[in-house]
C-alpha cells in the first residue's frame, strides 16, 4: 500500500522541471461567451466524450459511467475481456441544467438549481437502474456494463432545489439536494469524482454513506452557514418511496479554511436505504429489481492544502483568447489532498416489505437481513495536483478500502477465508494519474490511466471465484479461497463546460 501511494504522489515531481521552462502555449479561440446569464438564469452543463481501453471489464452499457472502470462493485462480472471503445463521462458526468440567482432586496437572494445527467452516446437520460434489467439473468461473459446508481431516468436525476441565500443568515435549499458527503468529496477528491479514475467518483458508496442511491436526497431541506473562515450545516430528509431510501435521514457538516488549508468533517445517518442486488440475481427478462435494505451511517474527515507559486502582476493581452483588458496573472498551484471515511451498513430498524427504487423501478425482493452483523468499510485516499498557470494540470491519486468480516442472512465468512464469500474481510487499492489541459475557459482535453484491484471478500462472486451464479446453464464458480481481481484502464477525451 505504501509503495502504491509513493508512486501516485511521485508523479507531481515532474512539475518542477516543466515550471522552470515557463512555457506559455497558445490557446484556441473560445466561441462561448463568458456571461450566459439572462434574468438571473444561467444555463449550465458538461459534455464529456472520448475513447477508452480497459484490460478487464464489460462492453459499453447503460451504467451511468458507460464502463465498469472499477471492480469495487456488486456487479462482479469481469471475465478477463479487454475493451476498446468510445466513452462518455470518464472525467465528469455529462449533464444539462440551469442555475438561478435573483436579488430579492437587501442582501437576500432567491436561488435554484436543476440539472440532469445524460448519456450523450445514447441520447438518453442517465439511468443506471435500467442497466440491471438489460442484463437480468444473462451470463457474465455476455453482459454489458451495469451498476447501481441514484440516477435512474428521473427527469432531474441530479439536483432539483430552490431556496434563499443571505450573507449574514446563511443558505437554505429545499428539494433534491446533494448529500453533505457528496459535496465534500467533490472538493477533496484529487480526481474530482472522475468515473474512470476515482473510486469516490465511480462508486456512490462513499457519497451515499453506504449506498449510491442515497447520494442525493429527495424531499430534503439543507442549511449552510458561514461565519468568517468557519462553515457549518445541517440537512434532513423524510425519504419515501422511489427516493433511494424509505426512512428518514439527517446529516451534519463542519469545516473551515485558513490560508491555503481547508478541511471538512461530516456525519450522516440514513434509514431504509436501497442497495440493488446484482443483475446476476435476477431472473432472465426480469422487469423488476432485487435489493438489500439497510440503515447506514458514515463519519468522514477530509482536507487539502494549496501552495501558490509565480509572479505577481497582470497578464498581457496575448495570454487570453478573449482578452481586451489586462487581468491578474495566474499562478502555479500545488495541492495535496487526504481523506478518511468510516461507513457502516446495518439491518434496518424498520423492515421494508414493498416499494420502488430510485426512478420508480419496482422492487419485488427486499432483503432486510443482508447485514445480520454490520458491514464496515474504511475508505482512505490521498493525492497531489499541480496546476500550471498556462493551463496544464497533473494529478496523481491513491485510494484504499478495508472491509470487515461480517454476517449476511445469518451466513458468516467460511473457514477458508479469502474470496470464499462476500462476507469475508477484503481490500481495494487503486492508483490513478491524469493530465488535463485547458484550451480555453470552456474546453479542455485530457488523458488518464488507472489500475485497481480487489481482494478477499470484495473479490468473491467474480467469475472464477466462489459465489457466482449458474447463468444460462454456465457455471462460473471457482474453488475456494479464490484470487484477487484487477483491471487497468486508459482514457482520453475532451470536455466542454458551460
Amino acid at each position: 500500500m505504501k509503495k502504491a501511494l509513493a508512486v501516485a504522489l511521485a508523479m507531481t515531481g515532474l512539475a518542477g522541471s516543466a515550471y522552470a521552462a515557463d512555457w506559455t502555449p497558445p490557446k484556441i479561440p473560445d466561441p462561448i461567451p463568458d456571461n450566459l446569464t439572462f434574468w438571473g438564469i444561467t444555463p449550465i452543463g458538461v459534455l464529456d466524450l472520448g475513447g477508452a481501453y480497459q484490460t478487464n471489464g464489460r462492453p459499453l452499457g447503460a451504467v451511468v459511467s458507460g464502463l465498469e472502470y472499477s471492480p469495487f462493485t456488486t456487479t462482479r462480472n469481469y471475465t478477463g475481456q479487454s475493451i476498446a471503445t468510445v466513452q462518455h463521462s470518464a472525467l465528469q458526468q455529462s449533464f444539462i441544467g440551469v442555475k438561478v440567482e435573483e436579488p430579492l432586496g437587501g442582501d437576500w437572494k432567491a436561488i435554484a438549481r436543476l440539472d440532469t445527467g445524460v448519456d450523450p452516446l445514447r441520447g438518453t437520460l442517465s439511468d443506471g437502474c435500467s442497466s440491471f434489467l438489460q442484463n437480468a439473468g444473462i451470463a457474465y461473459n455476455q453482459q454489458t456494463s451495469n451498476a447501481d446508481s441514484g440516477r435512474c431516468g428521473q427527469a432531474f436525476n441530479g439536483q432539483l432545489w430552490g431556496g434563499i441565500r443571505n450573507q449574514q443568515y446563511g443558505q437554505l435549499t429545499i428539494g433534491r439536494n446533494n448529500s453533505f458527503q457528496l459535496d465534500g468529496i467533490a472538493v477533496y477528491d484529487p480526481m474530482a469524482l472522475s468515473y474512470a479514475l476515482s473510486l469516490l467518483g465511480y462508486s456512490g458508496t462513499n457519497g451515499g454513506s453506504g449506498s449510491t442511491q442515497a447520494a442525493r436526497w429527495d424531499n430534503s431541506a439543507k442549511y449552510v452557514y458561514d461565519y468568517g473562515p468557519i462553515t457549518a450545516g445541517a440537512m434532513y430528509s423524510n425519504g419515501g418511496n422511489a427516493t433511494g431510501f424509505f426512512g428518514d435521514a439527517y446529516a451534519f457538516m463542519f469545516g473551515g479554511h485558513i490560508g491555503g488549508f481547508s478541511a471538512e468533517a461530516t456525519y450522516t445517518k440514513e434509514h431504509g436505504v436501497v442497495n440493488l442486488q446484482s443483475a446476476a440475481n435476477l431472473p432472465l427478462n426480469s422487469t423488476s429489481l432485487f435489493a438489500n435494505i439497510s440503515d447506514d451511517q458514515e463519519i468522514s474527515v477530509m482536507g487539502k492544502y494549496t501552495w501558490e507559486f509565480g509572479r505577481s502582476g497582470v497578464a498581457s493581452p496575448s495570454y487570453y483568447t478573449k482578452a481586451v483588458k489586462a487581468e491578474p496573472l495566474p499562478v502555479d498551484k500545488f495541492t495535496i489532498f487526504a481523506g478518511y471515511s468510516n461507513v457502516r451498513n446495518s439491518n434496518p430498524n424498520t423492515p421494508v416489505t414493498q416499494g420502488d427504487a430510485a426512478g420508480g423501478y419496482l422492487l419485488t425482493v427486499l432483503d432486510n437481513n443482508a447485514f445480520t452483523a454490520a458491514r464496515v468499510l474504511n475508505f482512505y485516499w490521498a493525492g497531489a495536483k499541480y496546476d500550471f498557470a498556462w493551463g496544464l494540470s497533473l494529478t496523481g491519486a491513491y485510494y484504499h478500502v478495508n472491509q470487515n468480516s461480517y454476517i449476511a442472512d445469518n451466513n458468516s465468512c467460511p473457514a477458508t477465508g479469502g474470496a470464499s464469500a462476500i462476507t469475508c474481510a477484503g481490500g481495494y487499492d487503486q492508483v490513478s494519474f491524469l493530465a488535463d489541459y485547458a484550451l480555453n475557459k470552456h474546453l479542455d482535453v485530457y488523458a488518464g490511466a488507472t489500475w485497481a484491484q480487489v481482494s478477499g471478500g470484495l473479490a468473491a462472486g467474480f467469475p472464477g471465484n466462489p459465489g457466482t451464479k449458474v447463468l444460462q446453464g454456465i457455471n462460473f464458480s471457482g474453488p475456494a479461497p479464490g484470487h484477487d481481481i484487477s483491471t487497468a484502464a486508459v482514457v482520453t477525451g475532451f470536455r466542454i463546460k458551460l
